[in-house]
């Protein structure tokens, strides 16, 4: 089944109703259809065919929509591209996918410019809003979609057919293109209906990137229901709290450093959050004290979540009708399997730490033109994560830390969120991330970054103490240096590579002013 489908079905079944609210303009279910319908047969006009890719890099905006729905409905591919991503990069996935037609605007347009310049085969240039550049061969949404005089009739697909390739945002190296079927995505949203607490007429804000799964997820569950978005261009405390005191929204998603920058804002304790009964918050391990505060302070629930690209993206979720569990990330949804592997892929008892490996109709089909790393990464029948965990008792599923971020000091595992959950519950703390840095005598030591709440002061000293009293001895850090800020991938995950990288340049320096004095 073509997931486009489900755009007509939510008419069918709600009738037209305003289902985007964006910078004060609102826009029905009804007229985003139509607009996407009537692209779909532009794009096949530009020359786009069934099973081409087409890359999407706006900005969180209501054409986002549009694009998607029009990219199914004549067969194509669609292949989100987060805005923030450097030229490098998006000149690499150009390449990679080969795609025929890049959407973009026109703020973006010369990074897209300056990436497909040199192709062999360069991609067509959509630029939507204004200014359209009037560089040669670039194409004008608006002008294509006037010169659209009907609405193209939705391509059938069958559920294993691709219908996205989303390149991985390369914490572990190059990004990977992974190619989710029309099935996975539709069974990772009546999966997610299931769990979560989603009621006609409720309203969501919208503030992750409709470029990342978490987002793209977002807008394909929605059609299932009679529901409103509050979209925001992009994540700010303030532009969020001005939506919950406007909209009174009912539910929303995040990452965990949203949380924390919200809850380190001056203004938090002014909004109304009254109206808000649940958040999810995943995409990277969510500190305890984190989650405690946010419930504290809103009385809505958070709902922690456990999910990766290649699997759809839900792995498991609280329910918001059970107690929260501090440092669960819930039981696996209905219908995927989740097991803990040991290295030589054999399965752990309840309580041992090991791979979470995952197997499901949510599974990506496999890594785009990368057979042996699909088949490395879907060995024994499993997808292995690449990520640590363990399941209790009960089967409720708690990550540890990735597998390579794994810190080994002195032959002892220390898993790098024991430590920042120890150090977040300092109340100058903001932000957190523990790596593991050369050390000749023990292989390994802890090394904390941190970044203060504003306004809030601690010294190096004073974190070392704190945390001592919190850990055993041997997970203590060693060091603490603090940061303006921590690096992040487009979506907020702390980049663990980066301050690795950042602790080895630190390293060579000190080595070098050693060397000199």
């Amino acid at each position: 089944m073509n997931l486009a489908i489900l755009g007509e079905r939510n008419i069918e079944r709600f009738g037209e109703y305003v289902n985007l609210v964006f910078e004060g303009g609102e826009f029905t279910n009804v007229a985003q259809y139509r607009e996407g319908a009537r692209f779909a047969t532009a794009l096949r006009d530009a020359g786009v065919r069934p099973g081409d890719r087409v890359g999407v890099m706006l900005p969180n905006i209501p054409g986002v929509d549009p694009c998607y729905g029009a990219i199914l409905r004549m067969g194509g591919i669609v292949m989100p591209m987060v805005f923030l991503l450097a030229v490098p990069e998006i000149r690499h996935i150009l390449a990679d996918s080969g795609a025929t037609a890049v959407i973009t605007s026109p703020e973006f347009y010369p990074n897209v410019k300056a990436a497909a310049g040199g192709l062999d085969s360069p991609p067509k240039v959509i630029v939507l809003g204004d200014p359209v550049p009037a560089d040669p061969g670039v194409l004008s949404y608006a002008e294509l979609l006037g010169g659209a005089d009907s609405e193209h009739p939705i391509v059938d697909r069958d559920d294993s057919e691709i219908a996205v390739i989303m390149y991985t945002s390369g914490t572990t190296g190059r990004p990977k293109g992974v190619t989710l079927s029309h099935g996975n995505l539709l069974f990772n949203a009546e999966n997610t209906a299931k769990i979560v607490d989603i009621r006609d007429d409720d309203s969501a804000i919208i503030c992750l990137p409709l470029a990342h799964l978490f987002g793209l997820g977002a807008a394909i569950l929605g059609n299932l229901f009679k529901t409103r978005g509050i979209l925001l261009r992009w994540f700010t405390a303030e532009g969020l709290f001005d939506a919950m005191n406007t909209h009174h929204a009912n539910s929303s998603a995040f990452v965990p450093t949203m949380v924390a920058y919200m809850l380190g804002h001056p203004g938090f304790d002014s909004v109304d959050w009254s109206s808000l009964r649940w958040a999810i918050v995943a995409a990277a391990p969510v500190p305890v004290e984190l989650a405690d505060e946010f419930e504290k302070r809103t009385g809505a629930r958070v709902l922690e979540g456990y999910g990766l690209t290649e699997t759809s993206p839900t792995v498991s979720l609280m329910r918001a009708d059970e107690p929260r569990r501090p440092g669960s990330c819930g039981r696996p949804a209905p219908g995927v399997e989740v097991t803990i592997l040991d290295d030589e892929d054999r399965p752990l008892a309840a309580g041992e730490t090991g791979e979470v490996c995952v197997r499901g109709p949510n599974v990506m089909k496999g890594y785009y033109k990368m057979p042996e790393a699909t088949a490395e990464a879907m060995r024994s029948g499993w997808f292995h994560t690449g990520d640590m965990g363990h399941l209790d008792e009960d089967g409720y599923l708690s990550i540890t830390e990735r597998k390579k971020d794994l810190i080994i000091r002195g032959g002892f595992n220390i898993y790098p969120r024991d430590v920042e959950d120890a150090l977040y519950a300092h109340p100058s703390v903001l932000e957190v991330g523990v790596v593991g840095v050369p050390d000749v005598a023990l292989g390994e030591e802890v090394k904390a970054y941190v970044v203060l709440r504003p306004g809030a002061a601690a010294t190096e000293d004073e974190l070392m103490v704190f945390a001592r009293e919190r850990l055993a001895k041997y997970k203590t850090p060693k060091s603490v240096t603090f940061l303006d800020a921590l690096p992040k991938n487009p979506v907020g995950k702390i980049l663990k590579r980066d301050l690795r990288d950042l602790a080895g340049r630190e390293a060579g320096e000190q080595g070098r002013s050693a060397g000199g004095s």
